[in-house]
């Protein structure tokens, strides 16, 4: 008998439903990406010295410190009932991750507020959680995959008001920027889509502490040189501040130079 060669249909999953959700919706986003290469070896050598922080956690903590400076990373462009911003008080950071749901590798996303005012410690715990603790102990996983299951007109119109109706609904559900990176598997992103204003990402970062960092960002929102001026203070923030808190953690006082503007 001849070998079938017909294949076969397979049910979009949950978790798929809502990526495809989220990608509708970051597609009505003008994204453009913004690029640095930059030099942060004194964080990968305190890394090889025993400071304990996820470089997730520590380029988190680090935007979080720039957004305080640049309140444009903590806006939103809210178009309905008209267009207007919406500028939260602090930073609430999406961190999208791969978990395993029922066999099937998907993006899940799970938050962390306020990392701004957080040690490094704090935030790796919740990042640790949300990378290891099953699913279905986080809220957000849940909350998520319970939407999923929903009738796509469901999942449209919950999207449509969390995401254009209501800025601090908008913040406490999606976020004021995302997270993630491919870099461990020496991957980088070009350029990823997302209905948030801003999405973090860097690439591998090598022996020598040199690392591809990028912003994708809302044009309606900010402008390319506000992004040139958030990578740059990123890099002084990750090279002073954070560098200081991960000496600390394995007990060194190394003096910290400002980087030349």
């Amino acid at each position: 008998m001849a070998e079938s060669r017909k294949g076969h249909c397979i049910a979009l999953s949950p978790a798929r439903k809502m990526v495809i959700e989220f990608l509708h919706h970051g597609q009505q986003v003008p994204s453009l990406p913004l690029s640095k290469v930059m030099r942060i070896d004194a964080l990968v050598d305190a890394r090889k010295a025993g400071a304990d922080a996820s470089w997730t956690s520590i380029f988190m903590k680090a935007y979080g410190l720039v957004a305080q400076k640049l309140p444009e990373l903590r806006r939103a462009y809210i178009p309905y009932p008209w267009g207007y911003y919406y500028e939260h008080p602090i930073s609430e950071c999406v961190v999208l991750l791969e978990r395993e749901i029922e066999g099937e590798y998907a993006v899940l996303g799970g938050k962390v507020r306020e990392p701004e005012s957080r040690t490094l410690g704090k935030i790796d715990d919740d990042v640790t959680r949300l990378r290891t603790a099953p699913v279905e102990e986080i809220s957000e996983f849940r909350n998520w995959l319970r939407l999923g299951r929903l009738p796509w007109i469901v999942r449209r119109l919950a999207f449509w008001i969390g995401l254009y109706w209501s800025g601090s609904m908008r913040a406490k559900r999606f976020g004021t920027f995302a997270i993630s990176s491919l870099g461990n598997l020496g991957v980088e992103q070009y350029h990823p889509i997302s209905p948030l204003t801003t999405y973090l990402t860097f690439g591998p970062i090598a022996p020598n502490g040199e690392v591809t960092v990028k912003i994708i960002y809302d044009h309606r929102v900010m402008d390319g040189r506000c992004v040139a001026r958030a990578l740059n203070d990123l890099e002084e923030v990750l090279n002073t501040l954070i560098r200081a808190e991960l000496n600390a953690l394995i007990g060194t006082s190394i003096p910290i130079q400002k980087i030349p503007a």
